[in-house]
């Protein structure tokens, strides 16, 4: 690894002077000592920052003065006292001491709204309605793709065959900005069956060194199969699928002449513990406010929907749900061309907000800009009955009492019921008004006519879908909560729960290791809602740059491959939130001024820290999907990363000991809820068919006369009840 020293004296002349050299060591010491004194500095803003302080120091220090000459430890001698200076009046204690193990999760309160009861009358019918929703295959529309087509497995997805996608979110490494999709898979290509072989995705040498000879290294992304690519035409009531028309894939997911289906560009997160979570996306684009329309929170401010008012007329209102970005994530998969939609046209309600992007650019990707909006499902998906391709065991936690035994759906027979059970009527019950858009996308309160509604007429209901459908799921999904491992047993008193081994890799991850410092409390994630609470929406680095609470740069791959929290939203503002402050928006967004003073920010190439309850379960890792085991990702930590350098990555190597990372790796799979594994309650789910690539390979597949290749023979997710299955879920590749 290049530390900064070869390259500094690579250029020093072989000759020198006594005088000359003297001078020249004392400018190093001097240096060095300043170096260390402004980390110190800056990572001292707060007492919190205490412990991670010294540890990085304490560790760093070491590391490097173990390879320096003789002479140079007199420059690190200068920074360790500079370090004791300003630690002077701290406890002695405090100064050594890593921070202290998380607690159990049983000791973090499950967020929610404050103002939820002014939307849901029972709760109990909204998580019977959110659970039939994420699981329901009628939500995409192909009538196969749901949202659990992609979380069936702990939370997260688990295929192999067509789940690569290539570097679509790339952009100029010149200015960060200009897009520059790459639309070709390397490893293998589309519709190639992945094998273990293949992992990591940046191959070198000797893993535990970052400057080792690269072996074999790849852009492409490890992620989830969604929709083809088509056309939007109609949204046709009462029917499981769209009317679509489907066209050639404009960004390469094809084999030959043949459209494959679409593969997300990011690698697809665990939706288990996600309510905990402050902002969700990898990118946090899913705002912790949601405003009952999409996932962008105060970020629309015009953001508006239609509530019965006390004369009994239709009026538009803006709605604010804190604590909700599972809600503001739910609204964004089931409108995008890659995941679970057909791509429509762009109606100027949207598009007057988003603007005419380019679409083969970063934006048309993740945010969720397609022509089919969640109202346009509302109208389609209503009238049918919940569940209606899928099994219900007898047995499930929430749906067991409207299983049909051998026949599929729920009792109940359409959504707009369990709607009305769930929902105050002022979100859905107008008897005499209806929405209508026009042509150029604004929305009239005008009388219901005595016929069926055209596509642009709308009842409260269908315009308020995606208010009622994330809420829903949101609610479903907060039950979602793995608080049973074996750690959380072992915080609760029985020691016996953790193996020697496991207490072991726990030193590690709180000391040594450093993960505790992205990875804290009982949620394991900074970027967690109790977290964010009580220490602001931004926090300082280490080098005294400011960064999104919980989000990090960590050398995965290079910024411009995917900008990640650097990328703007659709309104030309920046997903960083630190970045918002530097460009004085924060308090115009956010209506609070920003809780740090900003100098420069750290935000292309940040991503969300993600919690690591279950990680045994949910690979492949990272926001790529480049690592296939746990160990793989230990390694990754132990040479600081792949990426080095101020503008992509700068963790410190940790010298981990073979001991040590089998520890840590014990460790992590001591977080694992075995109600997860065994997907017991509330872990358990109706019966599920989901596609896992395409008949053939990465060089052929059949056309099904559409244009589109077979999908042959769909893998069947079994219902499973409230005592789970007898098998335990396989790994990724296992």
């Amino acid at each position: 690894m290049n530390n900064g020293w070869n390259k500094k004296f690579s250029s020093l002349p072989e000759l020198e002077t006594s005088e000359q050299k003297n001078f020249r060591w004392e400018r190093v010491r001097n240096a060095t000592a300043q170096f260390f004194h402004q980390i110190v500095l800056s990572l001292l803003e707060k007492i919190q920052a205490l412990s991670l302080l010294v540890t990085t120091i304490t560790v760093k220090l070491g590391q490097i003065s173990l390879k320096l000459p003789r002479r140079m430890k007199k420059g690190m001698t200068i920074a360790v006292i500079i370090t004791a200076t300003v630690l002077a009046g701290h406890t002695a204690s405090a100064q050594f001491q890593p921070p202290p193990a998380p607690p159990a999760l049983t000791t973090v309160k499950v967020p929610e709204p404050d103002n939820l009861g002014d939307f849901v009358k029972n709760k109990v019918a909204a998580i019977k309605l959110g659970k039939t929703l994420f699981w329901d295959m009628q939500i995409g529309s192909d009538g196969i793709t749901a949202c659990a087509s992609c979380h069936f497995h702990a939370g997260a997805d688990s295929r192999s065959k067509n789940q690569l996608s290539p570097g679509l979110l790339r952009v100029s490494n010149l200015d960060l900005q200009t897009p520059n999709p790459d639309t070709k898979v390397e490893l293998g290509g589309m519709n190639y069956q992945l094998k273990p072989e293949d992992y990591p995705f940046h191959k070198l040498q000797d893993p535990n060194k970052s400057d080792s000879t690269v072996l074999a290294d790849t852009n492409d992304v490890t992620s989830s199969q969604g929709v083809f690519y088509s056309k939007f035409v109609d949204a046709v009531p009462g029917s499981a699928e769209d009317k679509v028309e489907y066209k050639p894939d404009p960004d390469g997911f094809t084999v030959g002449n043949t459209n494959v289906r679409r593969v997300e560009p990011r690698n697809t997160p665990t939706v288990i513990n996600a309510v905990f979570n402050f902002r969700n996306f990898w990118d946090g684009r899913a705002q912790d406010i949601f405003n009952g329309v999409n996932p962008f929170g105060l970020r629309d401010p015009d953001a508006k929907v239609y509530k019965v008012n006390n004369k009994k007329d239709l009026e538009a209102v803006t709605v604010r749900l804190k604590n909700s970005s599972l809600a503001s994530q739910a609204v964004g998969p089931i409108i995008s061309s890659f995941e679970m939609s057909a791509d429509g046209r762009t109606s100027a309600e949207i598009g007057d907000k988003l603007g005419s992007f380019n679409r083969r650019g970063l934006l048309h990707i993740i945010n969720d800009k397609s022509g089919k909006f969640p109202r346009r499902l509302g109208k389609r998906l209503l009238p049918l009955r919940p569940l209606g391709k899928q099994l219900v065991d007898p047995n499930d936690s929430v749906l067991g009492d409207e299983s049909r035994g051998s026949l599929p759906g729920l009792r109940t027979r359409t959504y707009t019921e369990m709607i009305q059970a769930a929902f105050k009527d002022e979100w859905w019950n107008s008897k005499k008004d209806m929405i209508q858009v026009g042509a150029d996308g604004k929305p009239t309160v005008v009388r219901k006519p005595d016929r069926n509604l055209t596509t642009q007429e709308y009842t409260l209901t269908e315009y308020n879908f995606p208010l009622l459908f994330g809420l829903a799921v949101q609610m479903y999904e907060s039950t979602l909560i793995s608080d049973d491992a074996p750690y959380d047993r072992f915080q609760q008193g029985n020691n016996s729960a953790l193996t020697a081994q496991q207490k072991a890799g726990l030193e590690v991850f709180r000391s040594k290791g450093l993960c505790i410092f992205c990875h804290n409390g009982a949620e394991f994630t900074n970027a967690s809602v109790s977290n964010v609470s009580t220490n602001g929406r931004l926090s300082r680095a280490p080098d005294g740059r400011i960064e999104d609470t919980g989000f990090f740069r960590i050398g995965v791959r290079p910024p411009f491959e995917d900008l990640g929290a650097g990328a703007n939203d659709p309104f030309g503002n920046s997903l960083s939130e630190a970045r918002l402050a530097e460009q004085g928006k924060f308090q115009q967004i956010f209506g609070e001024a920003p809780n740090r003073a900003i100098t420069s920010v750290i935000a292309d190439g940040a991503f969300k820290s993600p919690g690591l309850r279950n990680v045994e379960l949910t690979a492949p890792y990272f926001h790529n999907g480049g690592q296939r085991t746990l160990r793989e990702v230990i390694d990754f930590y132990n040479r600081g990363g792949d990426f080095r350098g101020t503008d992509s990555g700068n963790l410190p190597p940790l010298n981990l000991t073979e001991e040590e990372k089998e520890s840590l790796v014990a460790f992590l799979k001591g977080l694992t809820d075995e109600r997860v594994r065994y997907q017991k309650a509330p872990f358990d789910h109706p019966q599920l068919f989901v596609t896992n690539g395409h008949p053939g390979n990465e060089t052929y597949v059949t056309d099904d006369g559409t244009g589109k290749a077979t999908d042959g023979t769909l893998l069947e997710i079994p219902a499973v009840g409230r005592n789970g299955s007898v098998s335990p879920l396989p790994n990724f590749l296992e």
